[in-house]
């Protein structure tokens, strides 16, 4: 037996509007959840993405987490490069403990040097205790090794919610993020890492870039990267200094 649904105009209008708004709700909380990026109270402490400014100045930074074979010649190409003391290492401080003498070239060579935490885990899912214990652990370590207590910090795999900024905002840090990610712990191949960076970088632009061994291809692509964007006008200089000389440009997050 056959059955036939009949539905007057009325209701299939009725079920459209419910469809049309679940669906618009669906869509909002999988946004959210892939952004975290949400209006809040602009008084909280907040993200650095990058800074607005019409200077061609951008901001290099490295993150070092395990491995000896490519921060060396990492350093060895900036040298080259005139850009000693010019760029931001993120440093975990159980790397830096097992490497001191990469942690002292780095520091001898005026690098400024962000904190990259101790255990390499996600802060939002830590309790507030547990976050403020992995931040000075970090920190202790970084100061013993460099002289040098860091105020900034980039939280392991990026990760943070605004109980994480708040904290580190009262432990005397700012949050540093990045506008332009050069995936090159993806191994997508040099042209690829090349074409990402000099396709985005844009004034006030944090780069992201990594020293640890899962970026090998990073010391091919360095130099290419390097020259390209000096002849597109840019100068490098720390994120601190990229602070001090732009309006920031920052996230809320909820």
């Amino acid at each position: 037996m056959k059955i036939i649904w009949v539905l007057s105009g009325k209701k299939v209008k009725q079920f459209l509007v419910v469809l049309t708004a679940f669906l618009f709700t669906i869509g909002i909380v999988y946004t959210e959840k892939e952004s975290i990026t949400v209006f809040t109270n602009s008084d909280d402490p907040k993200a650095l993405y990058s800074v607005n400014t019409k200077n061609k100045q951008v901001a290099l930074t490295f993150d070092i987490s395990w491995g000896e074979e490519v921060p060396v010649p990492i350093l060895n190409i900036l040298d080259q490069q005139g850009l000693k003391g010019k760029v931001t290492f993120f440093l975990s401080s159980p790397w830096s403990e097992k490497h001191q003498d990469i942690v002292k070239r780095i520091a001898d060579s005026g690098y400024e040097i962000g904190s990259h935490g101790h255990k390499h885990v996600n802060y939002s899912e830590l309790t507030d205790q547990e976050i403020e214990s992995q931040i000075l652990k970090a920190e202790s370590i970084l100061e013993n090794l460099t002289g040098q207590k860091p105020t900034l910090i980039r939280t392991p795999n990026g990760d943070f919610d605004k109980r994480v900024l708040r904290i580190a905002d009262r432990l005397g840090y700012t949050v540093v993020q990045w506008d332009t990610d050069s995936r090159d712990w993806m191994k997508p191949g040099v042209n690829e890492i090349v074409k990402r960076v000099t396709e985005r970088v844009h004034p006030g632009d944090i780069i992201l870039m990594h020293a640890s061994d899962s970026a090998k291809q990073s010391i091919e692509a360095l130099p290419i990267i390097i020259e390209n964007l000096k002849k597109q006008g840019y100068t490098f200089v720390t994120v601190s200094e990229l602070i001090s000389n732009a309006k920031i440009n920052s996230t809320e997050v909820e």
